[in-house]
């Protein structure tokens, strides 16, 4: 298989294979979308570890380093706190975690990685965290008498005729949530690798302006639609019917 974790000028937006191990006798292959997942939790881990540092540290007038972390726990606690209300403290933390992260893997194209969301292997992993999330709370906060009304809603529960309808929905959110920010990403990936493998040297400066476009705002906002879809539906699966 191909090798390669940067972007060539070539046409390539295709997932490469690294190298292989074998586990339990079956080759298993470490591809460019792992490598680029680690350099990007990498990343994390030493932002926090140096931000963990500095606020133990913290003064009454902060600089620039303290105000910028200061700055993104705000930011995040008062998304999170405006949209599930009263159920934020139990999830700003992974909350915030999968906004970074996804923030972060979307932006790393800037950087000349392959984008770990263009790989739907890592989104659909998110979106079975928040599937199984939902439910849990579902399970959680909400009788059986409940969940089976909701089911069979906008019908009363002794007419089921809309529960088919409604599972088909909830099965249906793990692939919508995945397939957004999949399909989002990879267009870019793969509309910047065509601009580069077609245009070649020319492409030398202004391609900058579409990569400020897919890799910054469009990954910003595939940020936030995939964090606010996972906190609307976690707090409507807590709140039940109050």
């Amino acid at each position: 298989m191909n090798q390669g974790i940067l972007l060539s000028g070539d046409i390539d937006f295709m997932i490469h294979g690294l190298f292989s191990i074998k586990i339990f006798g079956q080759k298993v292959w470490i591809t460019d979308s792992h490598v680029c997942i680690l350099i990007v939790m990498a990343v994390m881990l030493v932002f926090a570890i140096i931000a963990n540092r500095k606020l133990k540290h913290a003064t009454d007038k902060p600089d620039g380093f303290q105000n910028i972390i200061e700055l993104i726990v705000e930011m995040l606690d008062g998304m999170v706190q405006s949209t599930m209300g009263q159920w934020a403290p139990k999830f700003v933390n992974y909350i915030s975690t999968i906004f970074i992260f996804i923030l972060m893997s979307n932006i790393s194209g800037l950087f000349g990685l392959r984008p770990p969301t263009a790989d739907y292997g890592t989104t659909l992993a998110l979106a079975l965290i928040t599937f199984f999330m939902i439910h849990y709370n579902q399970v959680k906060h909400q009788s059986a008498k409940e969940i089976w009304k909701g089911m069979c809603s906008p019908l009363p529960p002794w007419l089921p005729i809309w529960a088919p309808i409604n599972i088909i929905s909830e099965i249906a959110v793990p692939i919508s949530l995945s397939l957004r920010l999949f399909a989002n990403v990879l267009s870019g990936t793969v509309i910047m690798a065509l601009v580069y493998g077609l245009l070649g040297i020319i492409a030398t400066a202004w391609p900058a302006v579409l990569h400020v476009y897919f890799d910054l705002f469009s990954g910003a906002i595939q940020t936030y639609v995939f964090c606010m879809l996972t906190m609307t539906y976690v707090s409507q699966a807590c709140d039940g019917d109050s």
